[in-house]
């Protein structure tokens, strides 16, 4: 399954003269309104930590989408776009009083939570606010798994929504996380059947929930696995399961019941770019005695690619057309020896004639870029980006070293 690049990120990155990340403003937006109408009717919440690029959310922001925020800065940020603070939601079970509070400040109401403990918190600096209750999954098919650190069981779930009655707090929902990439609509089907377990639950309680949060996780169809083979997602069955299990849950509770969605790189991985260049193509011997290929790049897992432990991207070398490639590891120019595809472990086809200086493509590399980037590692800036809308037109300004 290949994601060509488009007219419009090819002229920003061949326009590029230097180091930056290009996004497609209007790629983005295509990408939300092919969302809405596989899910009619479900609230997007767009997970602001996958691309947190002021002109991107500005674009969303004008297309109707609200925002996953999970801190008061990204609460800032997600209010600067004009969006009004119920299409905002704090979105992170891990917080503490001091930014419950200030997200209560700038006039936040709902919050997610996964605790008893988070609640009382809640309670006592955000009170009256709106609860949803985040689930546990497993992570399994998915690239990066979320299973550990956030979600709670079933049992907890009611705990937590009922404590939240107690509080004075309102429990409006519940919400889940598949995993980041999650490459099965086996894990939607799972997430789903538990959902309706913990509705059903509450509503025998007399908890009646007037949302569901059906969380991030949707996959980017661009990216590569480890050894430079696009991976397939079966998204058509995927949207199928979720709006199949939309259709179930609203059938346990007589209330009516919305649903949210939290995309991230599902909106932006395919539609942004980033212009390196090479820094060197090596033959060296390795300690187990056969020669390899390494490309360096000036970009890597420090400063713009941090998920190169479970990705490889697709290379354009606009400056080759040459068809003698060599098997090469593809590595980051720092002094890091995790800054390689793979860790080092996965070569993939370049061509055998760049040199130093030529400049090299990096696609479907939209989500995560900015947000990951360590400010100056081994003294390597981050990457300052771009945003183009019209082939036609110039890229939409962003100054020099912008982060």
């Amino acid at each position: 399954m290949s994601v060509e690049i488009s007219t419009r990120l090819a002229t920003a990155l061949t326009a590029a003269s230097t180091d930056r990340v290009v996004y497609d403003l209007a790629g983005i937006e295509t990408q939300y309104d092919c969302l809405v109408r596989e899910l009619p009717g479900v609230q997007v919440r767009f997970a602001l930590k996958a691309c947190p690029v002021d002109e991107v959310l500005q674009c969303l922001a004008d297309r109707g989408s609200g925002f996953d925020a999970a801190s008061p800065t990204e609460i800032g940020q997600a209010l600067r776009t004009g969006v009004p603070p119920d299409r905002i939601h704090y979105g992170n079970t891990v917080k503490s009083d001091a930014d419950i509070a200030e997200a209560h400040r700038l006039g936040i109401r709902t919050f997610a939570t996964d605790s008893v403990e988070d609640v009382t918190a809640i309670a006592a600096n955000a009170p009256g606010a709106r609860v949803f209750c985040r689930l546990t999954t497993s992570g399994e098919g998915a690239l990066w798994g979320l299973s550990r650190k956030f979600g709670c069981s079933p049992d907890d779930a009611v705990r937590v929504l009922t404590t939240a009655g107690e509080a004075g707090l309102t429990p409006a929902g519940l919400s889940v996380h598949v995993g980041s990439q999650q490459m099965t609509a086996e894990a939607w089907r799972q997430a789903l059947d538990t959902l309706a377990e913990v509705l059903a639950a509450s509503a025998r309680l007399g908890i009646a929930p007037d949302h569901i949060n059906l969380g991030g996780g949707l996959p980017a169809l661009g990216c590569l696995n480890l050894r430079g083979r696009h991976l397939e997602p079966p998204l058509d069955k995927i949207f199928a399961v979720i709006r199949e299990g939309m259709e179930r849950l609203s059938n346990v509770t007589p209330a009516p019941l919305g649903f949210v969605i939290e995309p991230g790189r599902h909106l932006v991985a395919d539609h942004g770019a980033i212009r390196a260049h090479v820094y060197r193509l090596t033959r060296r011997q390795q300690p187990d005695g056969k020669h390899a290929h390494w490309l360096y790049l000036s970009c890597g897992r420090f400063n713009g690619l941090y998920e190169m432990d479970q990705l490889t991207h697709r290379l354009v070398f606009p400056t080759h057309a040459d068809p003698d490639c060599v098997s090469a590891i593809v590595a980051g120019p720092t002094c890091d020896s995790d800054d390689a595809y793979g860790g080092g472990q996965h070569p993939i086809r370049v061509p055998g004639s760049v040199t130093s200086g030529d400049p090299v493509w990096i696609l479907s590399a939209g989500a995560y870029a900015i947000s990951y980037m360590t400010q100056g590692f081994n003294g390597i800036r981050p990457l300052p980006w771009i945003c183009t809308r019209d082939s036609g037109n110039a890229p939409i300004a962003s100054p020099e070293g912008r982060h």
